[in-house]
């Protein structure tokens, strides 16, 4: 592909994409066509929008002709990463912990070219492939010996927890020892000679850099604990650079939303939300957002940019960003769908949807259910809205109300009568009613399956 940069460290420079990186990183970049990993933990089944930070770096690393590896660890899923936690994390069971890296693979192949035409294919590796088998005493000798105590405290997820009443365990204690053995491995293994991480890894990422460089770097380095941003990049068997922690405009992390953050599952977050999501984004976050997690050029980026400060009301950055971003997410068909839903939606043409696009598009409605034998024997709106509705509407004389001032739609189309009864002809899909309330409140009655 074209770029604008022939560095990539200077394309993910203009990005605001770069934190901290090791003294000669830049040039080792322009000078050589690297191996380059980054670590993913499978604590959940589904990668999350935060996660499309350090995917793009890889997407973009591969852009420019450097080989990149997705650790998928399932190895350092059994131990729990303590970075950015306040309390230990739930240890997941070796089953939760293999359908986890299942999907995250696949999610991964949406984004990394892993064919084999490809001059520079991509790959998923496992943790767990070296980590299940190593010795503890094999660990310890060849390993532990090379960190220090007093190293290890000092690092911030460690020395927060060590603050809190509840502390650390020795087993996420041992995490950033395992992280510095993953890199040592693919060093060994694939030649692999850069990494990177969020800014909250810094510190485990140098820990590997440095076990790198005591393992095969002769005596001289196998002794005393230097500082290796004071080393020669010559010094240097392998290099890094971490990515800032991405916030919005005032300061909130990016992708924490209530229910947490939108995960890359169709299943779980329907495309038509993912595309609101970045559609929704403050006029300051939606440049910096189109820089980090698209692939469009640098002259569209700027070109938008002014489109931000000229007329900001046609929100032209916010629809290229969640066009994007959730074709990229989701195909070619996904964006189809989230447009398509989009429109239905906004133009109450509600029964061009399926049941499945409804709910997946609808995540914040209240749900009801009513039964068929209840339309057989007859059952008016109001009783369904108000007794079978989870309390969408407090009482049918609430519901007149509404009505009476035109407020209440039912799959889109104003309702005149709360009292009519329902017929199966009022269940898109044979399935599912809305009830919409006001311009933006939406609520579902669903009616149950035959033999439920």
């Amino acid at each position: 592909m074209s770029t604008d940069f022939d560095n990539v460290f200077d394309d993910l420079q203009w990005r605001n994409a770069i934190a901290e990186a090791t003294p000669g990183a830049r040039d080792v970049l322009a000078r050589e066509k690297v191996t380059c990993y980054i670590g993913f933990d499978p604590t959940a089944v589904s990668l999350h929008v935060g996660n499309l930070v350090p995917i793009m770096g890889l997407v973009r690393m591969q852009q420019h002709g450097h080989t990149p590896i997705a650790i998928v660890g399932g190895g350092t899923g059994m131990i729990g990463d303590p970075s950015g936690r306040s309390e230990e994390r739930p240890l997941l069971t070796p089953d939760q912990i293999g359908e986890n890296v299942a999907g995250i693979q696949r999610q991964l192949e949406s984004f990394l070219d892993f064919s084999e035409e490809a001059p520079n294919p991509a790959r998923v590796v496992n943790n767990a492939d070296w980590l299940t088998k190593v010795s503890l005493i094999e660990f310890l000798r060849d390993v532990g010996k090379h960190f220090s105590v007093s190293m290890m405290l000092g690092r911030e997820s460690v020395r927060s927890r060590m603050e809190r009443e509840v502390g650390i365990s020795f087993t996420e204690f041992s995490y950033q020892l395992l992280q510095a053995y993953d890199f040592l491995r693919l060093y060994e293994e694939h030649n692999c000679t850069f990494q990177m991480g969020g800014s909250d890894q810094w510190g485990n990422i140098l820990g590997g850099i440095d076990l790198i460089r005591r393992v095969h770097g002769g005596d001289a380095a196998a002794s005393g604990q230097q500082d290796l941003s004071r080393l020669e990049a010559a010094d240097l068997p392998a290099h890094a650079m971490a990515y800032p922690l991405i916030t919005t405009s005032t300061g909130q992390k990016f992708g924490k939303s209530i229910g947490g953050a939108p995960t890359l599952d169709p299943e779980q977050t329907s495309p038509y939300s993912l595309y609101q999501f970045f559609f929704n984004v403050s006029d300051a976050d939606a440049i910096p957002y189109l820089k980090l997690f698209t692939m469009l050029s640098r002259d569209r980026i700027e070109e938008l940019e002014k489109a931000v400060e000229t007329a900001p009301r046609e929100r032209d950055a916010q629809q290229a960003l969640a066009a994007e971003v959730t074709r990229t997410v989701h195909g070619d068909r996904g964006l189809d769908e989230a447009r398509r839903v989009t429109k239905a939606l906004f133009s109450d043409d509600l029964r061009t949807l399926s049941a499945k696009e409804l709910r997946g598009a609808l995540t914040e409605a209240s749900h009801g259910m009513v039964k068929p034998n209840d339309l057989d024997t007859g059952i008016t709106l109001a009783s369904a809205v108000t007794v079978h509705g989870g309390g969408m509407i407090s009482s049918t004389s609430e519901l007149r109300r509404l009505v009476t001032q035109g407020a209440v739609k039912v799959n889109g189309k104003v309702e005149i009568d709360p009292l009519r009864n329902l017929t199966a002809d009022d269940f898109i899909d044979s399935q599912v009613m809305v009830v919409q309330r006001g311009k933006k409140r939406h609520d579902l009655i669903w009616l149950e399956p035959d033999g439920s």
